[in-house]
Formats: structure tokens, sequence, C-alpha cells
């Protein structure tokens, strides 16, 4: 029904809206990136356990084949985080969002190298365009440079949990594989606090609202957001639902500069770069779309 689409189109643009939050919420909070992913993974896996012990707990359920797969992506999931979160600590949100939307373009590289897929030419013709943009936040942004390839680490690490999970998708249920990888990861974090990491009580204390940002963070950003955004796919076309997550890092951008004005201002160039990239991720997305249909 076109109401339910309607709905759904709203609705989606909300969830995405409060992804692109949560960057926003990742620079608030005053903790350092591995404690804020440990309490983000390990709050939002216990808001979907309580999901599933009061909706359907067979979705505790997981093959054992999956095992080794989920594991893998809730490590990769959770450094992706952590260095997302670094990045925004050191960089900024806008100059770390810049670098996240080039993980569309990532995700179209890797997978003919990763699940055997013929190369698109479509696809280089854009991701040409998404490197012209990365160059000149680069070079209008080069004093961040390392904050920069921190970023683009991220990305990298996205678009690499993005394939494996459209992969395990096909075997087995998305809320139950998201349960099981924020789990993974929380668990990971902590064990690499306590056997690697510098860190003492002090680090994971909450300072004046972290309580609160890292709830709506867990609960909301995550655990809620996953769940609506599932529940849309019934009534929107992939491609709809690609085209809406782009504008995440405009989203978060604007809010960014919402919050803190001046602060987040960058220069001229670097919002050319970012509209040249953000530009090829939307036309690739059209003509993939007109090329299918």
């Amino acid at each position: 029904m076109q109401s339910d689409r309607s709905k759904s189109l709203l609705l989606y643009h909300f969830v995405v809206v409060i992804f692109g939050f949560s960057s926003v919420l990742g620079a608030l909070i005053s903790l350092d990136a591995i404690p804020l992913v440990i309490y983000r993974m390990g709050l939002a896996a216990l808001g979907l356990a309580i999901y599933f012990i009061l909706y359907n707990p067979k979705y505790f359920i997981l093959k054992t084949s999956m095992w080794s797969s989920v594991f893998m992506g809730g490590v990769i999931i959770a450094i992706h985080w952590a260095t997302f979160f670094y990045a925004i600590k050191i960089a900024g949100v806008s100059l770390t969002l810049s670098m996240m939307a080039t993980g569309a373009f990532m995700t179209a590289m890797l997978e003919p190298i990763l699940i055997k897929r013929k190369v698109l030419v479509y696809e280089i013709f854009f991701g040409g365009f998404t490197a012209l943009g990365v160059g000149l936040i680069f070079n209008a942004e080069f004093e961040e440079f390392q904050s920069i390839l921190i970023a683009l680490f991220s990305a990298f690490l996205s678009a690499l949990f993005t394939i494996l999970n459209n992969q395990m998708v096909k075997k087995a249920h998305p809320i139950t594989l998201s349960f099981y990888e924020l789990l993974i990861g929380a668990l990971v974090g902590i064990l690499y606090v306590l056997f690697f990491g510098n860190y003492n009580l002090n680090d994971f204390q909450f300072e004046d609202w972290d309580f609160v940002w890292i709830f709506i963070l867990a609960f909301i950003c995550t655990s809620y957001a996953f769940n609506v955004s599932i529940k849309v796919m019934k009534h929107l076309s992939s491609f709809t639902i690609m085209m809406i997550i782009n504008l995440e890092p405009i989203y978060g951008i604007l809010l960014s500069l919402a919050i803190w004005n001046e602060k987040e201002y960058l220069s001229p160039m670097f919002y050319l770069g970012f509209c040249i990239v953000l530009v090829s991720i939307l036309m690739n997305g059209i003509y993939k779309h007109k090329k299918e249909s």
C-alpha cells in the first residue's frame, strides 16, 4: 500500500538521521574510543536480547556453521567503530563523515576481489570521481593527514563488514547476526582492555551527561534504529534504501554544524571535495538502478 510505503520512507529518513546523530554523540561523550565502543556494543546487545526475550526467543538461534563468520564480523565492526570514534575525537565530525562516505565505493571495489564477481566499468568510472573528491579533501585539510587515513581505514572496515554480512544474511536472520556481532565485539573489546590496553576503571567512568549520551547511542542509535531499518525493508526497494543511507554524512555534518557552529566549519575546498564524493555515490546508485531496471 502507498500509505505503508510513505510511512516507511519517512521513518527510514528518521532512522538515517539517528545514524548521523551517532557521530555527534561520539564527539559529545568524554570517554575514549575503545571504552565508548564497549559500552555501545554491550548495551546494544543487551537491548536486542531483551527484545528477543519479549517478542521472539527464536532469534537467539544461530547455526553452528555461522559462528566463525559471525566472530569475524564482530571483530571487524568493533575495530570499525573504534577507529570511527577515534577519528571523530581527533578530527571532528565533518571530516570523519566525509571519509566514511567513500564506503559505498570501497564496497564496489572490494566485492570483485572477495566474492569473485566481475569488475563493472561504471563503478571504476564513478570511483575515479570519488578519488578526486578525496584528493581535494586531503589537499584542503592536509594538516589532518593522519586523521583522514584513520577515517579511510574505518570506511574500509565498514565496506568489509557490509560484504561479509551480505553473504551471511542469506543464511541467518539479520537481527540475529547483529546481536551476536555486537556481543562478540563488546567481549573482544573487554579482552583487549584487560590484556593489551593501557586502561583502568577511571577510563570507564561517566562525566556530566555521558550516561545519557551512551544510553541514546546504544539503545536508540543502535538497537532501535537497527530494528526499524529491518522492518521498513518490507515496503522499500533496495535502491531506495541505499540512496537514503547515503544521506547519512549530510545529516551528520548538518547536525554537527548546528551544534558546534564555527568549530565544525572547514575550508571551501573541503566542501567541494565532499560534494564530489557524494554526487559520485548518488550518480553511481542512479546509474546502477537504471541499468538493472
